[in-house]
């Protein structure tokens, strides 16, 4: 595994993902080899993950790279230092997830990327779940909170919902006083 060259590591298997989707390829299975599977893999990323973000810079023009890339690193940071290279066995589905419409103290959204956050941390999302999506960025646009710090902010709260909702709260008070 390379240590000091992931990013370059990173890029290139983004690039060649959204090469793959731009071109019509949308069978995420045929994108990578057995090597880039596992560098993926031993970098705790997914698949999925480089198709996901593919499709949505083709289909909408976000997120873009540094995004991805910046979610990414978390997740591989998170993946090395604090689970020692060890995937979760457990998966968050869909069907595990609060609904769009839900809140907690009037912030929509809110419950639901909640799980998907921790679920991205931890490498539990399943494939049909993706961080950053389209919902996803509408809440953390609103909020003027970017994805990674959310995650940031997810991990140093891991088990307490209370300090994230309130870091939520902060933000997006500061962010309305900013555009008065």
């Amino acid at each position: 595994m390379q240590h000091y060259n992931y990013q370059d590591t990173f890029r290139a298997l983004y690039e060649k993902a959204h090469g793959l989707y731009d071109q019509g390829n949308r069978n995420e299975e045929s994108y990578f080899d057995e090597s880039e599977r596992a560098v993926i893999s031993s970098n705790g990323w997914r698949v999925q993950d480089f198709f996901d973000y593919a499709e949505d810079a083709v289909l909408d023009r976000a997120p873009s790279y540094e995004i991805a890339q910046s979610i990414e690193q978390v997740r591989r940071e998170y993946y090395l230092h604090i689970q020692k290279s060890h995937p979760s066995p457990n998966r968050i589905s869909s069907a595990d997830l609060p609904a769009k419409t839900e809140a907690i103290d009037g912030i929509t959204w809110l419950p639901r990327i909640l799980p998907k956050a921790r679920g991205k941390l931890l490498g539990e999302l399943s494939d049909e779940i993706m961080y950053c999506c389209g919902g996803d960025r509408n809440f953390l646009t609103t909020h003027d909170i970017h994805p990674a710090e959310f995650l940031r902010v997810v991990w140093a709260n891991l088990d307490d919902d209370k300090g994230i909702v309130e870091f939520v709260k902060r933000r997006s008070s500061e962010s309305a006083q900013t555009a008065v």
